[in-house]
């Protein structure tokens, strides 16, 4: 992380506790199934990825500053071009809107930043991002820092010597960020949020 956008300097952070999101016991709000069911973006991953990046580091009101400096975008940037970095991405007649993006390692997500410029868009694409994971057999995701936005989806708080252990554990296995997905995805990520088997 970078302290602010404007700061060049880098620094690693291990929490002493750490947010993860249980896949197996991911939540959608109602409200929230009936947007994804709508069809009203048009989901695509990877496509737009420094785009994505860039949307997370505008400032808004409610996040005034960013920890995403230019050498963090490079970084990424860099990652994503060797496959090892993806993103999620909402798409409204032709306008990226919302997204998010994040690190893959082994069975491991790490899940960086998300923004959206269109009510929904970041909630939908997590959604998609979510039912992805399960299906490609990741074990892991690891959204780093609870908000009370995240934990209505599921997501909680873990001891750092427990994330460790479910670190190690998804670093010793595979994952596929399938860049192709069943038609089921595509089209109703609820389903297959329902039909895959939990990765842990």
């Amino acid at each position: 992380m970078a302290e602010s956008a404007d700061d060049p300097e880098l620094f690693w952070v291990d929490p002493r506790l750490r947010g993860i999101l249980p896949m197996e016991e991911f939540h959608v709000p109602r409200r929230l199934r009936r947007v994804v069911r709508q069809g009203c973006f048009d989901i695509r991953c990877d496509t737009a990825f420094e785009e994505v990046i860039r949307g997370c580091a505008e400032a808004t009101e409610k996040r005034p500053n960013t920890w995403i400096n230019d050498e963090i975008v490079r970084l990424y940037v860099s990652l994503a071009a060797r496959g090892a970095a993806h993103s999620v991405e909402a798409w409204q007649a032709g306008i990226l809107v919302g997204g998010l993006y994040g690190v893959s390692i082994g069975a491991a997500f790490f899940g960086e930043s998300m923004f959206s410029q269109v009510t929904d868009a970041s909630k939908v694409a997590l959604v998609h991002l979510v039912a992805r994971l399960r299906l490609g057999g990741y074990r892991l995701l690891d959204i780093q820092f609870l908000t009370p936005h995240l934990t209505r989806f599921g997501g909680v708080e873990i001891s750092r010597a427990h994330y460790h252990r479910l670190l190690a554990d998804a670093l010793a296995y595979r994952a596929s960020f399938l860049a192709l997905l069943p038609e089921v995805v595509r089209g109703d990520p609820l389903a297959a949020l329902q039909s895959s088997r939990p990765t842990s």
